[in-house]
């Protein structure tokens, strides 16, 4: 465990695309024939209208984790993917005026520290919008945890993403996020 404190700041993504799909590829496992199609789809979306990104680094500068988002927008074929599934369970307001945590990484020497709680909180509270949306695989995790912590709850289980191997829950909270007693995030 590397016991370095980490700055949350702006970022461009852009710029430091591979640095951060280096991160993902780490913590969520992914081989070189994903993390070169996710490239392609992370420089689309950061062209979005609002797309915004924050990064974790080391005091050199070392990208150990990272956030990006944008305002939903209902012809992203993330919303039309989900759209079904939470219009089946009544939340389909949900992808209107709302935040999208499209991606939230950080590298597993990192985790459990609170870097992930920082980079989402940092990037919600810079949001206008009354509510925050994300995907997460359907299963208890640590990243589960630390949604449900910050006031996410589940709208919709059991989404199947085309190619995903595993069902996302789609979760949402209103914002801004709930900050646990005594944190300063």
């Amino acid at each position: 465990m590397d016991d370095t404190e980490v700055a949350i700041a702006p970022v461009d993504l852009a710029a430091r695309v591979d640095e951060a799909l280096a991160v993902q590829a780490v913590a969520f496992g992914l081989d070189e024939t994903e993390v070169a199609v996710r490239r392609h789809i992370v420089l689309r979306h950061l062209l979005s209208l609002g797309a915004r990104a924050f990064a974790a680094t080391t005091p050199d500068d070392r990208l150990v984790g990272f956030v990006y988002g944008m305002p939903n927008d209902r012809t992203h074929w993330w919303s039309t993917v989900v759209e079904p599934y939470l219009r089946s369970e009544g939340h389909a307001a949900w992808l209107h005026d709302a935040f999208v945590i499209t991606e939230l990484h950080v590298h597993p020497d990192f985790q459990g520290r609170g870097v992930g709680r920082a980079l989402i909180t940092t990037i919600t509270d810079g949001s206008d919008l009354p509510k925050s949306i994300l995907s997460a695989i359907d299963t208890e995790s640590p990243a589960r945890g630390l949604y449900r912590s910050l006031g996410y709850t589940d709208l919709a289980r059991r989404v199947h993403f085309p190619s995903a191997p595993r069902p996302y829950a789609v979760m949402g909270a209103p914002l801004p996020l709930r900050r646990a007693p005594g944190t300063r995030n």
